[in-house]
């Protein structure tokens, strides 16, 4: 058994995201929400709803026990850029990319 929870269109570049992602892959759900209270990245916020809301999915709609509850993937993938542009030198602009990502968790039962 297992649970799945998403979230898409986070403005958090992946390479960012990914970082805090490497965290706590593998790791108990309880000791992963542990680890990211003390982590000052701005990709934790959603990272920590994401696997909340994993965790509520496997007890609420699977029956799953909560403290036997683990990490098994959590991958962040690419999101739409948004394309800008910014006035330089000259009269010319310059392209500036914001990255968005999406990311999945998947909880399992130990």
């Amino acid at each position: 058994m297992q649970a799945i929870a998403k979230v898409t269109g986070v403005r958090v570049t992946p390479r960012k995201a990914r970082l805090v992602i490497d965290l706590v892959r593998g790791k108990d759900v309880a000791e992963a929400l542990g680890i990211l209270a003390n982590v000052n990245k701005s990709a934790t916020t959603p990272v920590v709803k994401l696997i909340k809301s994993a965790a509520a999915n496997a007890v609420n709609n699977n029956k799953m026990d909560e403290s036997k509850l683990y990490i098994a993937e959590i991958y962040a993938g690419d999101g739409p850029r948004l394309k800008r542009f910014l006035p330089r030198a000259k009269g010319s602009a310059s392209s500036l990319v914001k990255r968005t990502c999406h990311i999945t968790c998947v909880v399992k039962e130990r």
